[in-house]
């Protein structure tokens, strides 16, 4: 009765059943949403909106958006507004450029350690996502040689993340022009990058001679995830780019899915969510500095990451995976996620948000180290 690829096993795990049976985690160290952590916002953000609603009662459908959402957006992003593709958000523009680029049983290549969303945005279109490493020796960085071995006659694109998640690894220029000598378009998402932990890192540039599709969003940008709306840029050679954004126009005229008073709200949205960036940013940065001082001397390790929401730890293998997290919140009510959620092809490995409002943080953390040092001495 139903397809193959929406019979996902949705059976919880422990640590799912885990917190059912306990209730919610006192030291809750995952958290992706800013709404509930703490975060500032602009009091003009509801009159903003209000008049943006009042002023969407006349209905004109745009494939790509409003122009003068795209407007806006090619002022930020240095590039032509008819590159611009709106979508309701940066999984629909997975989506769409996944019906652009492969026909079913076609391959996309995808990073691990990551984020676990793109194997169910490709099996959900009918694509195979295989991953390819990203490698950490003091620094993180592409494994080409697991590139090429990814590699598929059908292969018909690859997905990078810069900064990916939660790695932080912004991707270097002598990467991407590898990536790009592959002979694939390159899908870049890149709703992190305004949130540098080390240093700022300018945008890899796009290669002139591959086709580009770059990522972007309001939910990490303004930090309101319910605002939904993402934007797709289009580069590359000239033919190429042009039969894209014919056959998206296609594809989002078929959808259009964009809610109107979001793309009107845009242009006065966008100065304001400057400054929840920069907050967004400023206490990730503060935390990572509280978990770098936490750790000195203890048996984790950090993974040091350039950038984005979240820290990977790596720890002493004195137990399993599971028996650490399961044990973390069982004594100390301490909840973070397992190396094996994001795909680590190790363990025991855990990740920890910077995103978590800094009490919660530094006594999470330091129960953390606390109970892993005790496991680590016997």
């Amino acid at each position: 009765m139903f397809s193959r690829r929406s019979g996902r096993d949705q059976s919880p795990n422990a640590i799912a059943r885990f917190l059912a049976e306990a209730g919610p985690s006192p030291f809750d160290l995952t958290g992706s949403n800013p709404t509930t952590a703490g975060i500032q916002y602009p009091e003009a953000l509801v009159s903003v909106l209000e008049r943006a609603q009042a002023a969407s009662r006349v209905y004109r459908p745009e494939a790509f958006g409003l122009l003068s959402a795209r407007e806006a957006l090619a002022s930020l992003t240095a590039s032509s507004a008819e590159d611009i593709l709106l979508t309701a958000s940066t999984s629909e523009a997975y989506a769409f450029l996944f019906k652009l680029l492969c026909d079913p049983g076609d391959s996309v290549l995808v990073p691990a350690p990551s984020y676990p969303l793109f194997e169910h945005l490709a099996e959900l279109e009918g694509v195979r996502a295989i991953p390819y490493r990203l490698a950490y020796d003091g620094a993180w960085h592409v494994d080409m040689g697991s590139v090429r071995d990814a590699m598929e006659p059908n292969t018909r694109a690859l997905v990078l993340v810069s900064p990916n998640n939660p790695t932080g690894h912004y991707t270097r220029d002598v990467e991407l022009g590898e990536l790009a000598g592959l002979g694939v378009p390159l899908i870049s998402d890149e709703v992190f990058a305004p949130f540098w932990l080390l240093k700022p890192s300018p945008s890899p540039r796009a290669p002139e001679d591959c086709l580009v599709f770059t990522l972007d969003g309001l939910s990490k940008r303004a930090g309101l995830p319910q605002l939904k709306l993402g934007w797709t840029r289009v580069t590359g050679p000239d033919p190429a780019r042009r039969e894209a954004r014919a056959r998206l126009e296609l594809i989002a005229d078929t959808y259009l899915s964009v809610a109107t008073p979001i793309q009107r709200a845009l242009p006065e949205l966008l100065p304001l969510f400057a400054e929840v960036t920069a907050g967004i940013a400023s206490r990730c940065r503060e935390n990572l500095a509280e978990l770098s001082r936490a750790l000195r001397g203890s048996p984790l390790t950090l993974l040091t990451p350039e950038a984005g929401w979240s820290a990977p730890l790596h720890l002493p293998r004195v137990a399993s995976e599971e028996e650490l997290v399961l044990g973390l919140l069982r004594d100390e009510g301490v909840l973070v996620q397992p190396g094996w959620f994001y795909d680590f092809e190790r363990e025991p490995y855990v990740v920890v948000s910077l995103l978590t409002e800094p009490r919660v943080f530094q006594e999470g953390v330091a129960r953390l180290v606390g109970h892993v040092t005790r496991v680590a001495d016997g």
